[in-house]
């Protein structure tokens, strides 16, 4: 009698020691969707022409983006109107034609893109492409000072922050006007 009822607690230990194991394999995963942390950062991004020491202006962007360890979160920010220009053509192919005035539109602003990956050490890789245009009025904007003159400027890089940090992204010098341009970057985790 002994003996049967030691074999039959060994059957049910046996029974339940693959429930058991199966068990445990749903909190393995849990804990590697727990490790795969969900971060929101502040990314500002703030535009800024010198002429000299001077400040001329100076425009700040603000924007949130979500990343997960391993995987890579993305923004995009658009701002910037439609600029009508009027140009003279010819109604139809025939070169005798009269010219007639036909408006076309252009952008004009700010263009951000920004890729941020997570990487080990709580750092944060930012891959921003900025691009920035305007359009240029008053003396010497085009060849009649009837016409304006659009600037741009656009830059595509990487930088590593962390927490709190920030840094100059970039900088150039207009060949046109001798404005120099500066773009900084700060990132910070929002809590």
């Amino acid at each position: 009698m002994k003996t049967r009822l030691v074999l039959a607690v060994l059957v049910v230990v046996a029974l339940t020691m693959p429930a058991r194991a199966q068990e445990q394999k749903p909190a393995a995963a849990s804990s590697a969707a727990a490790s795969a942390i969900r971060e929101t950062l502040k990314i500002q991004v703030v535009l800024s022409r010198f002429q000299g020491d001077k400040k001329v202006s100076s425009f700040p962007y603000a924007f949130t983006v979500n990343t997960e360890r391993a995987n890579s979160g993305r923004a995009n920010l658009r701002l910037g109107t439609q600029v009508p220009i009027t140009t003279m053509a010819r109604q139809n192919s025939d070169s005798n034609a009269p010219l007639v005035p036909t408006v076309q539109y252009r952008d004009v602003g700010t263009s951000i893109d920004c890729i941020v990956t997570a990487l080990d050490d709580a750092r944060f890789r930012l891959d921003l492409t900025v691009e920035d245009s305007s359009v240029e009025t008053g003396a010497g904007a085009g060849p009649t000072n009837t016409n304006p003159a659009f600037k741009s400027f656009r830059t595509n890089q990487s930088v590593i922050l962390r927490d709190g940090q920030s840094t100059q992204y970039s900088t150039a010098t207009d060949k046109v006007n001798g404005e120099t341009w500066k773009i900084d970057v700060s990132l910070t985790l929002v809590k």
